[in-house]
């Protein structure tokens, strides 16, 4: 997320898959060259987004469409996303289950977001279900007091509009588990503080 605590710009599509600034000009890879770029230097903060035994993602972070589903349209991964497990898909449109390589499985969930997280959290078993995002999906669930660690990449720039994380979140007290700065982003891990 940007400084100003957007994960993503105004009207994202296909070809600008995060949208405009506030500015009018494309995010582009503006959001994640710690990622893409120096992905060595991040390896073991690349490595935790992807560390889950279930994922749940909205709609957004799976397609630019909106309405009823392009079925040639398999996510901006290419043919074996990062996930390697069930992915949870929230959705208003009822979509078949999309097998891809490496292990990954879409699953469209239409009764949502308690819905998809108690089918994320069956086929994750014993390990972590992780919000994927995009940030709508992320404050919903912070808004349920479901999230234990919360887990935020800050990029130097600011955006000036799109769509901030904590946006409709109820007021909570975090605590400091771990951060790490370098050049391209800042990495802050948090979790829920405990009642004294």
């Amino acid at each position: 997320m940007t400084l100003d605590l957007y994960g993503t710009g105004l009207r994202q599509g296909r070809e600008d898959p995060f949208g405009f600034d506030g500015a009018g000009d494309p995010v582009g890879e503006r959001l994640h060259p710690w990622m893409f770029e120096h992905g060595d230097a991040h390896k073991a903060e690349v490595d935790a987004i992807v560390d889950a035994g279930a994922f749940v993602m909205g709609r957004n972070m799976f397609t630019p469409g909106r309405g009823e589903w392009d079925l040639d349209w398999k996510g901006w991964w290419g043919p074996e996303p990062p996930y390697h497990g069930p992915v949870f898909v929230l959705t208003h449109h009822p979509r078949e289950p999309l097998e891809m390589d490496g292990g990954t499985t879409f699953h469209f969930v239409t009764d949502g977001s308690e819905a998809a997280l108690a089918r994320a959290r069956e086929a994750a078993g014993d390990r972590n279900v992780s919000i994927a995002g995009g940030v709508a999906v992320l404050n919903q669930y912070l808004a349920l007091g479901v999230v234990d660690e919360l887990r935020l990449h800050v990029v130097p720039f600011t955006l000036g509009a799109g769509e901030r994380v904590f946006d409709g979140v109820p007021p909570s007290s975090l605590r400091l588990v771990s951060a790490r700065h370098t050049p391209e982003v800042t990495h802050l891990t948090y979790s829920q503080r405990s009642a004294a």
